[in-house]
C-alpha cells in the first residue's frame, strides 16, 4: 500500500511540475509585463508632473505680464494727466500777462483814448509774445491753401491772381504744423 501512495504521489507531482514550469513562465511574463507597465506608469507621471510645472510657470509669466500691462496703463494715466496739467499751466501762465494788461487798461476810468489805444496796443503785443512762447505762428494770408485756409467769400477780380487772397476776416494759428483755428478769408478767381 505504501508503494501505491508513493505512485499516486508521484503521478500527482509530475502533472504539478509540468504545470509549474509553464505557471513560472508566465509567472516571469507576467512579472516583466507588470514592470514595462509600472515603468510606462512612472514616465506618465514624470510627464505629467513636467506639464503640470511647465503650466504653472506660464501662469505665472501670464499673470506677471497682466500685472505689468495694468501698472503700464495706471502709469500711462498718470503721465497723460501730469502732461494735460503742465500745458494747462503754461498757457494760463503765458496768457496772465495778457490778463493784466487788460485789468490795467479798465482801471483807467479818466483815460483819454490815446492812453486807452495805448493800452489796447500793448495788450496786443504781450498776447503776441505769449503766444510765440508757445511755439504759435499766424497762418500767413497770400495764396488760397483749403488745408490752411477756409474761404467764405470769392470774388472775380482780374487784377488779383488765381487762388490770391483779397481779405482776411478772421486770422488762423498754427502750433507746428497743427491748425489750431483756420484762416477766414476771401479769395479771387
Amino acid at each position: 500500500m505504501a508503494e501505491e501512495i508513493k505512485k499516486e504521489n508521484t503521478e500527482e507531482a509530475a502533472p504539478e511540475a509540468a504545470e509549474t514550469e509553464p505557471a513560472e513562465k508566465n509567472d516571469g511574463k507576467a512579472k516583466k509585463k507588470e514592470k514595462k507597465l509600472e515603468n510606462e506608469i512612472e514616465a506618465l507621471k514624470a510627464e505629467i508632473a513636467k506639464k503640470d510645472a511647465e503650466a504653472k510657470e506660464q501662469n505665472e509669466k501670464y499673470l506677471r505680464v497682466v500685472a505689468e500691462y495694468d501698472n503700464f496703463r495706471k502709469r500711462s494715466k498718470a503721465e497723460r494727466e501730469g502732461v494735460y496739467a503742465d500745458a494747462c499751466a503754461d498757457v494760463i501762465g503765458a496768457l496772465l500777462p495778457v490778463y493784466d494788461n487788460i485789468e490795467r487798461a479798465a482801471a483807467y476810468t479818466d483815460a483819454d483814448a490815446e492812453k486807452l489805444a495805448e493800452g489796447i496796443r500793448l495788450t496786443v503785443k504781450s498776447f503776441d509774445e505769449a503766444l510765440k512762447k508757445l511755439g504759435v505762428t499766424e497762418i500767413e494770408a497770400k495764396t488760397f491753401d483749403p488745408s490752411l485756409h477756409n474761404a467764405v467769400m470769392h470774388v472775380e477780380d482780374e487784377t488779383k491772381g488765381d487762388g490770391e487772397i483779397v481779405e482776411v476776416f478772421q486770422k488762423g494759428y498754427k502750433k507746428g504744423d497743427k491748425v489750431i483755428r483756420y484762416a477766414m478769408v476771401k479769395s479771387a478767381n
